[in-house]
């Protein structure tokens, strides 16, 4: 599973930081950095999900080869 955000359209709620901290942080001007792949490990994985849906602007998708997961 990889990790997509659209940049353009994230404004920086700060849900995903929240949900999934291990996957997504703020930098010191309050961009999003974030970690493209996920671990098979499903708790880890169940944490992206959730800062996926709880995105409040829908900026971040999930990803498995190619196809949005």
């Amino acid at each position: 599973m990889r990790i997509h955000v659209d940049l353009n359209r994230c404004e920086s709620h700060g849900q995903c930081v929240f949900a999934a901290p291990d996957h997504f942080s703020f930098d010191e001007d309050d961009n999003l950095l974030h970690r493209e792949d996920v671990p098979e490990d499903e708790t880890v994985r169940a944490a992206v999900r959730e800062a996926a849906a709880a995105c409040p602007v829908r900026a971040i998708s999930l990803r498995t080869d190619g196809a949005v997961a």
